[in-house]
């Protein structure tokens, strides 16, 4: 089964809790805190892998978990860290947060990596706690949550050749005799209902991938037939080569089943528009072909494609064909190059204020948001006296308290941030 769209839910994992432990040795009696710290949360990150070829195995596992921290322990023991969750995917992978529609990363080489959600910091040991004021903590800081994600995977392959035309024009058994692919093949529409890709050998120094692109017919843009769900395949390739069946080209309007793929092309995306297209004609080897070859070429000529007569069946005329499209991709690689090399503008940096944290009215309910402040109190544990007086002067030292009296709030009034509601006093 070929799955190139996939939406997955991946959270990376909750950083370890601090401990509270005190230093206990013999003839030592009052031996101070000695809590270490939890070890972080386990990212998840996605790699590219030139060994995967579909997104499958997500389909069928959308819920990804990285590995929890480990508490700290006494003796200043720091907990171990959680395992990062590594998933792999194919070239040519977009990956996009759904929750804002950015995307995250476009993974087009091997062992192309991007985190998509980063572990949580693990909780500090009450040892971190100890001061002047405060000589024996009895509180520790608990693991921050790991950050969740939904995630929408779409998959473009990536090859230098698209293969397009209609269906039994030749594209798969071409694909089957210019590469070691091996494609379904027979004589009825749609045989080929994913996109199959292949390696075509020029020489010893020198190939390229192909890739025979299923489903265009006119309207395939809208969804008739197999629809847009392989066009945006071609988008990555170098080059279109076109496959035309020689048999069925009618000399009154021989460009007329040309013209509607590529109409497809161009509703589709106008990029496609603009890539080389390379024009083969098929089953050459065929009596009524071979009459009027001369023809067809001129026609085709002077629209400005350059043309190749070939037999997939056969096998005639697939070196000239393979030779020709090789030189083509030398020449875009060396533009490409030219391309790359060029001096890119300075760009200059902007820094935006983010503020600390936003406090919105809800009626009587005054709610703080911001990402700092959330993740203190989530790493607060508020079943422990000692670590809500602390909780109590950090936010007070980040003028929460004087910020909540400018916005109007009074004696007795709900605070809420994220799930914990407070009741406000100055007390």
């Amino acid at each position: 089964m070929f799955v190139d769209r996939v939406k997955i839910e991946v959270r990376a994992g909750r950083g370890g809790n601090g401990a509270v432990s005190f230093r206990r040795e013999k003839f030592i009696p009052k031996g101070g805190p000695n809590g270490g710290d939890g070890g972080k949360g386990g990212d998840v990150i996605i790699e590219a892998d030139d060994k995967i070829g579909t997104l499958i195995d997500l389909y069928n596992h959308p819920h990804q978990r990285a590995k929890n921290g480990e508490s700290g322990q006494g003796s200043n023991k720091t907990g171990k860290n959680g395992e990062d969750l590594i998933i792999k995917v194919p070239l040519g992978t977009i990956v996009e947060d759904m929750d804002n529609s950015t995307i995250l990363g476009d993974l087009t080489e091997n062992g192309q990596r991007i985190i998509v959600a980063c572990g949580g910091r693990g909780g500090q040991g009450n040892f971190r706690f100890k001061s002047s004021i405060r000589k024996s903590p009895r509180f520790a800081q608990k693991g921050e949550p790991g950050e969740e994600k939904k995630l929408y995977l779409s998959l473009k392959i990536i090859a230098d050749v698209g293969l397009v035309g209609y269906p039994n024009a030749g594209k798969s058994t071409l694909l089957s005799r210019i590469s070691a692919a091996k494609p379904k093949i027979a004589d009825y529409p749609f045989t080929t209902l994913n996109p199959n890709l292949g390696v075509v050998i020029v020489d010893e120094t020198k190939s390229f991938i192909a890739a025979d692109i299923p489903g265009l017919i006119e309207g395939a843009h809208q969804g008739t037939g197999l629809g847009d769900k392989f066009l945006k395949h071609i988008e990555r390739t170098k080059i279109i080569l076109h496959i035309i069946d020689g048999s069925i080209i009618k000399k009154e309007d021989p460009l007329y089943g040309f013209r509607a793929i590529n109409k497809e092309l161009s509703s589709f995306s106008e990029k496609l528009t603009k890539k080389p297209q390379i024009i083969a004609i098929n089953k050459c080897d065929l009596p009524s072909v071979k009459e009027n070859t001369t023809y067809f070429k001129d026609v085709f000529n002077k629209e400005g494609y350059q043309i190749f007569l070939i037999s997939a069946l056969t096998g005639e005329g697939l070196n000239k064909l393979i030779y020709g499209l090789s030189s083509l991709l030398d020449e875009l690689k060396e533009k490409e190059k030219g391309t790359i090399n060029e001096a890119l503008p300075q760009k200059e940096a902007v820094y935006k204020f983010t503020p600390r944290f936003v406090i919105n009215k809800k009626g009587d309910l005054y709610e703080v948001t911001g990402a700092e402040i959330e993740r203190i109190v989530a790493m607060t544990n508020f079943n422990n006296e000692e670590a809500i007086d602390y909780f109590q002067k950090i936010i007070k030292k980040m003028g929460l308290e004087k910020a909540l009296i400018k916005k109007g709030i009074e004696e007795g009034d709900q605070v809420k941030i994220k799930e914990i509601v407070f009741t406000f006093s100055t007390k």
